[in-house]
C-alpha cells in the first residue's frame, strides 16, 4: 500500500464535505472534480459518441453520478458504488409554522439520532427552481451562516429526559427560525439568498444540515468527526480510488447514488436503471453486454459498525471490527449485505497483493444491522459484489466519527479494483 499523510487526506475528506451541505452540492464537488482531470459531461438526453480512453461522467437529478474510463477493448466492468445522502430533516413546501415563534415545517429523511440534532447551530441546503424567460432553471443554495436551531426541553420540565425519550417528528424536532407571527420570511430569504423574487420560486428541494465543522482530534490526532461521514467518507474515498487508477483490462465504473438512506426506490437511488442505463450505452451490444457482467464486480462502499469504547457488548465477539483498523469486509446470511464466499475471496486478494488493511463484520445475531445498496443494484445489473465500508462511531448521528487512517485504506482498496479484473472461467475466476 502506497504511504499516506493520513492528517492531510483527511483535511481533505472533511474539506470535500463542508463544501458538500447537500446531495446537490456533493455531486457537484465530484463532477467539478473529475471535469478538473478532463472527464466530460454526457447528458441522458444526447446521443453517445464515446473516444478511446477518454472519461466521461453522467449525472441524474443532479443527486447522482456516475463516472467511467471508455475503452474500446474491455473484458468486464470493475464497479465501485457509494451514495450522497444522509438522514436530515427535509422542508415541506409549505415549509413555516407560524405564532410566536417561527418555526420551520420539517419531516424526517432518513433513520437519525434525532437527539444528535438538538441544541446545534444548523442551517438550510439544497436546490431552488426558478422561472426563467426560456423555462425552469435550477440553482443551489447554501445559507452559509447559523440559521436555526432545535432547542432542547429544559430538564425541570422533563425530569425524564436522562431515562430515554421518544421524539415527535412533528413537534420535537422543528427548527426554530424567527421571532414571532412573520409568515413567508424564510421564502423571502430564500429569494434574497438566489438574488430573485419570491413569485420566481417554482419549487425546492431544501433540507437542513449541521453548521459545526468537521474536525481531527484525539491524543494523536487519531480521530475524525464530522456531519455525514456516512456516506460521503466512501463517495470521496470511491472517487480518488477511480481517478487515481491507471491501467486495466477492465472498463472502470465509480457510481454516487442518492437515497440510499430511504431504500433507494427512486428514478436516482441504487434501486433505478441508472447504473443499467449507463452500462448498456456504454455496451449496445446485448450479447457482449451479458458476457461483460460474467466478467464484472461491483464493490458496495458504506461504512460499517465500529466496536463502541462504552458497549463492546453490542458487536459480535468475533467478528468485530475498530477504528483505525483498516476497510470492513460484512457478512449477513440475509443478504443485506452482498459479500459470500466468491467475492470474499476477491476483496481479500486485492487487499493482500496490494498491502491494504482489512477487517470482516458481522452483527451480533440478536441485533439486526442496517442494510445497503450492494443488494439493490445487483437486482438490475447481476455481478458478482461485496459490500464493504470504513468504521465509524455514532452512524446516523448529526455528527459522527471515524479513524484518521481509514481513508487511505478505501482509496487504495478502490485503485486496486479499477486496475483490476474478475474473470469467470471453467472452475474458477482469473484475477
Amino acid at each position: 500500500m502506497r504511504k499516506y499523510d493520513h492528517k492531510a487526506l483527511s483535511r481533505e475528506l472533511l474539506s470535500f464535505i463542508g463544501r458538500s451541505p447537500s446531495v446537490f452540492h456533493a455531486v457537484k464537488e465530484l463532477a467539478e472534480k473529475l471535469s478538473e482531470k478532463g472527464y466530460t459531461e454526457l447528458r441522458e438526453s444526447d446521443a453517445w459518441s464515446l473516444e478511446d480512453q477518454k472519461g466521461y461522467y453522467v449525472i441524474r437529478n443532479g443527486s447522482s453520478i456516475i463516472a467511467f474510463r471508455w475503452k474500446k477493448d474491455f473484458a468486464g466492468f470493475q464497479i465501485a458504488a457509494a451514495h450522497s445522502d444522509c438522514p436530515t430533516f427535509k422542508i415541506k413546501d409549505k415549509g413555516e409554522l407560524n405564532g410566536e415563534y417561527l418555526r420551520l415545517n420539517t419531516e424526517k429523511y432518513g433513520g437519525m439520532i434525532c437527539y444528535s440534532w438538538l441544541d446545534r447551530p444548523l442551517s438550510v441546503a439544497g436546490r431552488v427552481m426558478i422561472a426563467e424567460e426560456k423555462g425552469i432553471g435550477t440553482r443551489l443554495l447554501n445559507i452559509d451562516r447559523d440559521l436555526l436551531l432545535i432547542p432542547s426541553v429544559a430538564i425541570h420540565m422533563n425530569r425524564a429526559a436522562n431515562d430515554g425519550m421518544k421524539f415527535n417528528p412533528a413537534c420535537d424536532t422543528l427548527p426554530l427560525f424567527s421571532q414571532r407571527d412573520e409568515k413567508g420570511r424564510f421564502l423571502a430569504l430564500v429569494a434574497k439568498e438566489l438574488g430573485v423574487k419570491e413569485e420566481a420560486i417554482l419549487g425546492h428541494d431544501l433540507c437542513l444540515y449541521l453548521r459545526q465543522p468537521g474536525c481531527i482530534w484525539g491524543a494523536d490526532g487519531q480521530y475524525i468527526s464530522s456531519r455525514a461521514l456516512d456516506d460521503l467518507q466512501c463517495a470521496f474515498s470511491c472517487m480518488k480510488g477511480f481517478l487515481a487508477a491507471k491501467g486495466g483490462k477492465s472498463l472502470p465504473v465509480c457510481a454516487v447514488f442518492d437515497n440510499e438512506e430511504v431504500g433507494s426506490s427512486t428514478r436516482q437511488g441504487a434501486a433505478s436503471t441508472f447504473l443499467y442505463d449507463v452500462l448498456r450505452r456504454i455496451c449496445p451490444d446485448n450479447e457482449r453486454y451479458l458476457r461483460a457482467l460474467a466478467s464484472s464486480f461491483l464493490l458496495s462502499c458504506d461504512n460499517a459498525h465500529a466496536v463502541h469504547p462504552n458497549h463492546p457488548e453490542y458487536s459480535d465477539p468475533e467478528n468485530k471490527v475498530y477504528v483505525n483498523g483498516g476497510v470492513v469486509l460484512k457478512f449477513n446470511a440475509a443478504q443485506r449485505y452482498t459479500t459470500d464466499g466468491i467475492s470474499e475471496a476477491y476483496v481479500k486478494y486485492l487487499a493482500k497483493k496490494k498491502g491494504i488493511p482489512l477487517q470482516t463484520y458481522a452483527n451480533r445475531s440478536d441485533i439486526g444491522g442496517g442494510s445497503t445498496l450492494g443488494n439493490i443494484a445487483a437486482t438490475k445489473v447481476s455481478v458478482c459484489s461485496a459490500d464493504v465500508g470504513l468504521p465509524q462511531f455514532a452512524m446516523h448521528s448529526a455528527y459522527e466519527s471515524a479513524g484518521t487512517n481509514d481513508t487511505a485504506a478505501m482509496v487504495e482498496l478502490c485503485r486496486a479494483l479499477f486496475e483490476g479484473r474478475f474473470s469467470m472461467r471453467e472452475g474458477g475466476y482469473d484475477v
